[in-house]
């Protein structure tokens, strides 16, 4: 863990992504879109069943837990028959999703994307990672999406995972990959540091790539208790139509990108702009659209 006082950086972290909310909320769709290929493979790592009750931590805008509603969903006339044609209770009680966030905003943001999307069988829940407020083995399986490297003590959260899932319970976590993998993520960041507007990340605190590679995610779940721990590379690409709307995306998705640079002159905003525009020229095609590549690492894991 980094020097830095917990309690402040959990403090500061909480602040920014209720702050974030509302932009992430607007944009929900793109980053449905882009984040899509990582959900697929994370709830296919579940073979999730009807009756289950699955658990999203650092939801956002809820979009994966949602992918798991449906499959959990007890199917309409899955009802046994009585002799007499009436039907009995369902031998399986309906599945249940628990969306959770740490951030109340953006618990908000996921109860109305569910409400527009017609989901019914979900609970919102404000829980943090590190204290999960759930009992002992209540949950059948644990999904957290681009969560667990961001917080202070990932350790103590693989543990709370662990504690809340049943036994043969499984979880699916997703961290971000190598940086030299995520070329959309690390142009702005880099830029911002060359310039000397933030100084260079540090590497024993949370951030991005805290769980990145040299077998950090498989070692924390199996320190945790888990089994069976499987760590997949997963491909993503993030498409703009302009190297603008790439910069915009990243003011209204990164609340530490966007909390330097709305301190800075209009002219050093525009040497951001302008550097992050020749960073990304070998991701750039003719008619000045972006494919950024990106990479996430999926582990799935059995309590």
């Amino acid at each position: 863990m980094s020097s830095a006082d917990p309690e402040e950086q959990r403090a500061a972290s909480r602040e920014s992504w209720e702050n974030a909310a509302d932009a992430w909320g607007r944009l929900a769709g793109r980053v449905r879109e882009w984040g899509m290929p990582v959900s697929m493979a994370m709830i296919k790592s579940l073979a999730l069943a009807p009756g289950e009750r699955v658990l999203e931590l650092a939801a956002g805008p809820g979009d994966t837990g949602f992918m798991a509603a449906e499959l959990i969903r007890q199917p309409d006339g899955a009802a046994p028959a009585s002799a007499a044609g009436a039907k009995l209770a369902p031998a399986v009680p309906p599945g249940t999703l628990i969306s959770s966030d740490g951030a109340e905003a953006m618990i908000d943001v996921a109860r109305q994307r569910a409400r527009e999307s017609g989901i019914t069988n979900v609970e919102f829940r404000q829980l943090e990672l590190e204290w999960i407020d759930l009992p002992t083995a209540t949950v059948d399986a644990v999904l957290c999406r681009w969560g667990i490297m961001l917080i202070v003590d990932p350790e103590a959260a693989g543990r709370e995972i662990r504690r809340v899932l049943v036994s043969g319970g499984r979880a699916a976590l997703a961290v971000w990959d190598a940086p030299d993998k995520n070329p959309w993520a690390t142009i702005p960041s880099s830029v911002m540091v060359e310039l000397g507007h933030v100084q260079p990340p540090d590497p024993q605190g949370p951030g991005m790539f805290a769980l990145a590679g040299d077998d950090r995610l498989s070692g924390l779940l199996e320190g945790s208790g888990f089994t069976d721990v499987e760590v997949s590379a997963v491909p993503l690409e993030r498409r703009y139509l302009a190297v603008g709307q790439y910069v915009a995306d990243t003011l209204e998705l990164s609340p530490m990108f966007r909390s330097v640079y709305k301190e800075l002159t209009d002219e050093e905003q525009a040497e951001v702009a302008a550097r992050i525009a020749i960073g990304a020229q070998p991701f750039t095609a003719s008619d000045g659209s972006l494919a950024l590549p990106g990479s996430s690492l999926v582990a799935r894991a059995i309590a």
